[in-house]
C-alpha cells in the first residue's frame, strides 16, 4: 500500500476485476466482524430535501469528477484568516457546505454543523467511540475515527459519513446538514479480510440513490485486509453491493478522491500493490471502470510493471484517477503517468495497452483539472501536466512543496496546501508564480481546501480554518 510521503497505508479498492466477485450482502456485521449496530432506515417517499444553493460544497473536490475546478470564485485578493474552529479531532477530509451550513467530520468519530461566517458550532452529533491505535495492529492515526470526506447525497437530503468506532467496527451514518439528526445507519463493511485492519480514506461518493465507499488498510500494511468497494443504499435499507480486489492480500482502494464519475457513467478507481509479484495479475497496481448498478468491472489498467511495482511499493493507488480532457490520467508512486481512453482501453481488461507514458512524479492525492491541464500534487511539490490530443503527457512548471496536499482551482488561480510547511498557496495557473502564501497551522496528510464565495476553509489538525478575501 502507500508508502505515502510515509503518511498512510490507506485505502484501496477491492474491485475483482474479471468481473468475478461482486457480492451482495445483507446488513449487519461480516460472519467474523464485530456485532452489529443498530440500524436505522428511511421511509419510501419519506425525504423531501430542500433545494441546493450556489456556492454550496457538496463532494470531495466540489464534483463527482472530482475536478476541483470551481466556477464562479472572485480572484484572490487580500486574503486574511476569519476564523479557526477548534474541534474534538483532526479533520482529515474537506468540510462540506450545504445551504449555508459547514459541515465537518473529525477523527473522533463527531460531525459538526458550523457556521460559515464565524465558524461558531450549531450542532454536533457523536458517531461513537473512535478506535485507538493502542487497539489496532498497526496505522498512523490516533484515533481512527472518520477520516474520509462526507457526501451530500441528493434524493434523501442527506450527509453521509463513514466512521469507525472501537472494536474495528464501520458505520455509515446519514445525517440532516441542518440539525445533525441521524436519519440512516448502517452497519457497512469490506466484504474480506478483518474489519480492524481495513481503513476507510477515500472520499464517499452519491451515485444513483446510493453511497459508495471504498477500503484499504492501515499505514504499515499490516494484517489482513483486501481493497474493496461497497455501495449501500443511501436510504439505508436494501441489499449492500460490493467488489473486491481478486488477489491474495492488500490492492487497497485509498487514494483521498474516492470514486470518480466518469462522463459514460461508469466509476473510476485506483488501486493499490497486491500480494503478487509473479504470475497471473491480481488485480492490483491498476485503474479499475466499474459499473455504479452492480460494481462489476466493466475495464481495466495494470502497467506492465506491476510485478516490480508491487515489490517496491510503486503502484498507481496513491493517486485518484483524473479526468483530462477525453482521457484518464493514472500516476502513481513510480512516477509514470499514464492515458488511458475510456472507449478504448477501460472497456477492456488487462495489462498494458494504454495510449501513452511519460515520467511526471511520484503522486498522492487528487489532481485538480481544467480542460486538458491537470495540476498533479507531486512528493516534492506541484507539476502542472497538459494533455495534448495525441493523449501524450508533457510536464510543465514545478513548483516545490515539503508535502503537496490535493490542489482546488478558482478565481483564476492554484489553491494547494503545503501540509508539510503548515501553509496554503495561491498560485498562477500559468507560471506558478506564489501569488499568495497563507499560514493555516499543522495540516493532516493530503489536506484539501474548499472554495465557497469569497471564503476558502480547509481541515486541520485541530478542527477547520477559514479565510476570507478570495
Amino acid at each position: 500500500m502507500p508508502r505515502l510521503p510515509r503518511a498512510v497505508r490507506v485505502l484501496t479498492v477491492c474491485a475483482a476485476l474479471l468481473a468475478a466477485g461482486c457480492t451482495s450482502a445483507s446488513p449487519g456485521a461480516s460472519p467474523t466482524g464485530p456485532s452489529p449496530v443498530p440500524e436505522l432506515t428511511l421511509s419510501p417517499g419519506a425525504a423531501h430535501p430542500p433545494p441546493t444553493l450556489p456556492g454550496d460544497w457538496l463532494t470531495y473536490h466540489h464534483d463527482a469528477t472530482r475536478s476541483g475546478d470551481v466556477p464562479g470564485i472572485p480572484a484572490p485578493g487580500a486574503l486574511r484568516p476569519t476564523w479557526r474552529a477548534a474541534l474534538d479531532g483532526a479533520v482529515y477530509g474537506q468540510p462540506l457546505v450545504v445551504r449555508g451550513t459547514v459541515v465537518a467530520a473529525t477523527e473522533h468519530d463527531s460531525v459538526y454543523g458550523l457556521d460559515p461566517a464565524t465558524g461558531r458550532v450549531r450542532w454536533h452529533t457523536s458517531l461513537g467511540t473512535p478506535a485507538p491505535l493502542s487497539s489496532l495492529p498497526c496505522g498512523g492515526i490516533d484515533p481512527l475515527g472518520v477520516t474520509s470526506t462526507p457526501v451530500y447525497e441528493p434524493t434523501t437530503g442527506l450527509v453521509f459519513a463513514l466512521a469507525e468506532l472501537v472494536g474495528g467496527r464501520h458505520v455509515l451514518t446519514g445525517l440532516d446538514p441542518a440539525t445533525g439528526t441521524v436519519r440512516v445507519r448502517r452497519q457497512a463493511e469490506s466484504p474480506r479480510g478483518t474489519p480492524r485492519d481495513d481503513q476507510q480514506r477515500g472520499a464517499l461518493a452519491a451515485v444513483d440513490g446510493r453511497v459508495l465507499i471504498t477500503y484499504g488498510g492501515l499505514e504499515g500494511d499490516c494484517g489482513d485486509y483486501i481493497g474493496s468497494v461497497v455501495s449501500v443504499p443511501a436510504t439505508g435499507a436494501g441489499p449492500v453491493l460490493s467488489h473486491a480486489i481478486p488477489t491474495a492480500r492488500q490492492g487497497g482502494v485509498w487514494a483521498p478522491g474516492g470514486p470518480v464519475l466518469a462522463p459514460d457513467g461508469r466509476v473510476l478507481v485506483s488501486v493499490g500493490n497486491g500480494g503478487s509479484t509473479k504470475g497471473p495479475w491480481d488485480g492490483s497496481d491498476s485503474v479499475l471502470a466499474l459499473d455504479p448498478r452492480s460494481l462489476t468491472v466493466t475495464g481495466s489498467f495494470a502497467p506492465t510493471s506491476w510485478p516490480q511495482d508491487n515489490a517496491h511499493d510503486l503502484d498507481l493507488g496513491s493517486l485518484t484517477p483524473a479526468l483530462v480532457g477525453r482521457w484518464v490520467l493514472a500516476v502513481g508512486k513510480r512516477g509514470t503517468g499514464y492515458t488511458l481512453g475510456l472507449s478504448t482501453r477501460l472497456r477492456r481488461t488487462g495489462v498494458g495497452g494504454e495510449q501513452a507514458q511519460a515520467h511526471l512524479c511520484g503522486a498522492f492525492g487528487t489532481a485538480a483539472v481544467s480542460g486538458t491541464t491537470a495540476f498533479v500534487p507531486c512528493t516534492d511539490g506541484l507539476l502542472r501536466v497538459d494533455v495534448g490530443p495525441d493523449g501524450v503527457p508533457r510536464p510543465g512548471w514545478r513548483v516545490a512543496l515539503r508535502a503537496a496536499g490535493s490542489p482546488v482551482l478558482g478565481g483564476g488561480a492554484v489553491w494547494v496546501p503545503d501540509y508539510g510547511a503548515g501553509a496554503l498557496l495561491v498560485l498562477a495557473p500559468a507560471t506558478g508564480r506564489v501569488l499568495a502564501r497563507l499560514a493555516t497551522g499543522p495540516l493532516p496528510h493530503f489536506a484539501s481546501p474548499v472554495l465557497s464565495g469569497d471564503r476558502v476553509l480547509i481541515g486541520t489538525t485541530t478542527g477547520v480554518t477559514a479565510f476570507t478575501g478570495a
